[in-house]
């Protein structure tokens, strides 16, 4: 049997109370490499048999793990981290050849997703809660935080090992049993993180992975036995998945889509502009949440920065993920790329200027493979589908506006809050752009503004849904829930008759 039919015929099976397992049913799906168009794998998809299955497991080890000490916890999250980055270059190549982006990419993906476990490892820390000793006579009120319980992650395609890891180290940290349901595009990597935290010593139940598409989500979401839901996708399935859940009891975040600008003023550093544009623009093929899509180009600055943006676009190399020669990979699936070719091709008839065209892209030895090259959009309006639209593809439309003003009332105006950046050399500028834009995340110079898993991540509008961001200080607010103690240990000669008023701290 050749390597390439060993790949063909491989299986991608869920991971329940421990063990790979094909599950109850026999439906399957099928993986494609987006570089080559090629069936690599077979996946399994659950059956209500199997959800109840995995939430049982859940149930009975979150029971049990809550009760864990820290210590122990923060061991086994130590060791989960050196495993993660002992294997990064084995969760690259999973990623790129399920995924397409490239290897150095999918690399980048591993190590934003070990700060998160990081910043999990100091969980003591987060959890101390807060004391107040003799509020009133012989009276101390303190305050801590216990684990939800059971939770689940449905993450997206674009990071399948970065979004998973946003959320199950915080999650497992804080001492609940977490469910992953990955996306059916790209599941593998999602097996090796199960298989590295079993190594690490977690017990079976904690982490689990169940794959599926519709049916196993609204399974979780309904499920009486899990207590929250994290979500990351569009905004339209992160509002569905907010009111379902929330409708169910659970607490919920649902980060949704995003159309993020970036604002150049003329006294921008235009080189450094562009360079960081077009690494926004068209890095993972454009397939992210935090993509730069939109340039504000303010003034002098439109012909100088378009200039410039196509010369850096079309110098881009784009081919197979796995060759180190390649700048950007394929896009994930024929579809996306058949939907960035139309939206092009509706702004260019609708008087888009098209500066560099990606829609007729053929790469080498690849002719089956999903691209789509870079493209650049001038003189785009508020008005085309390119604009209004996610299009989670390499194109960057260009906006012309006169001012600053004119720039941030765009942004405003945008139903998405996710990610902005601005880039200029005046602080006074700098300043009035964080201060006035409804948007969750700045940048300043900075085009993909993530922050480090000390802070947490989310956007404002309709990127998300519901209180909390991820990771972070507002993950752990997520994954736990608050306890307020109020406390005395009254000396038996020192009782007295009950009162009847409402108690105040006057009172003692």
């Amino acid at each position: 049997m050749t390597q390439q039919t060993q790949q063909q015929t491989q299986h991608v099976e869920h991971f329940i109370a421990g063990a790979r397992t094909p599950g109850s049913g026999d439906r399957t799906q099928e993986i494609y490499n987006p570089a080559t168009g090629e069936v690599s794998g077979i996946l399994h998809l659950a059956t209500a048999e199997d959800l109840q299955a995995t939430v049982a497991a859940a149930r009975a080890a979150a029971d049990s793990w809550g009760d864990v000490s820290l210590a122990k916890r923060t061991a086994v999250l130590f060791k989960f981290r050196e495993l993660v980055a002992a294997h990064t270059d084995e969760l690259a190549a999973l990623i790129t050849a399920e995924h397409g982006k490239v290897l150095s990419d999918a690399k980048g993906e591993v190590g934003r997703g070990l700060e998160v476990v990081e910043f999990a490892c100091g969980i003591a820390e987060q959890l101390k809660g807060e004391f107040s000793d003799q509020f009133s006579t012989g009276i101390d009120v303190y305050s801590f935080r216990q684990p939800l319980g059971v939770v689940a992650g449905i993450t997206p395609f674009n990071f399948p090992v970065m979004v998973p890891l946003w959320m199950a180290p915080v999650a497992i940290a804080t001492g609940n049993a977490f469910i992953l349901k990955p996306s059916e595009r790209d599941p593998s990597p999602s097996l090796l993180i199960a298989e590295l935290w079993q190594r690490a010593g977690l017990p079976d139940g904690v982490f689990q992975v169940l794959h599926g598409g519709k049916e196993a989500v609204d399974g979780l979401l309904t499920h009486p036995d899990v207590d929250g839901i994290s979500f990351v996708g569009s905004t339209p399935i992160a509002q569905y998945v907010h009111e379902t859940a929330t409708k169910h009891g659970k607490r919920v975040q649902a980060l949704g889509g995003a159309k993020n600008h970036a604002i150049v003023l003329p006294d921008a550093d235009m080189d450094s502009a562009a360079d960081n544009l077009t690494a926004a623009a068209f890095g993972s093929a454009g397939e992210r949440c935090m993509a730069v899509s939109v340039a504000v180009a303010v003034g002098e600055a439109a012909d100088l920065l378009v200039d410039k943006l196509a010369e850096r676009a079309k110098d881009i190399t784009v081919g197979n993920g796995m060759d180190a020669s390649s700048d950007m990979g394929p896009v994930i699936t024929p579809a996306s790329r058949d939907r960035v070719v139309r939206i092009v091709t509706a702004a260019e008839e609708a008087g888009a200027a098209v500066v560099v065209d990606g829609r007729d892209l053929i790469v080498k030895d690849h002719e089956n493979g999903f691209f789509v090259g870079p493209t650049v959009l001038d003189k785009v309006r508020q008005d085309m589908e390119a604009y209004e639209e996610e299009i989670f593809g390499p194109v960057l439309v260009v906006l012309r506006v006169d001012t600053l003003d004119e720039g941030i009332e765009i942004i405003n105006a945008n139903p998405y809050g996710n990610g902005t950046a601005i880039f200029t050399s005046s602080g006074a500028y700098a300043r009035q752009f964080k201060r006035r834009v409804t948007v969750g995340m700045i940048g300043v110079n900075v085009p993909i503004p993530v922050p480090v898993a000390w802070h947490s991540f989310g956007g404002w509008k309709a990127s998300l849904f519901g209180d909390h961001h991820i990771y972070g200080p507002d993950g752990v607010r997520f994954y736990t829930r608050g306890k307020a103690v109020t406390e005395r240990w009254p000396e038996p000669h020192h009782a007295s008759g009950a009162s009847f008023a409402f108690p105040s701290s006057g009172d003692h």
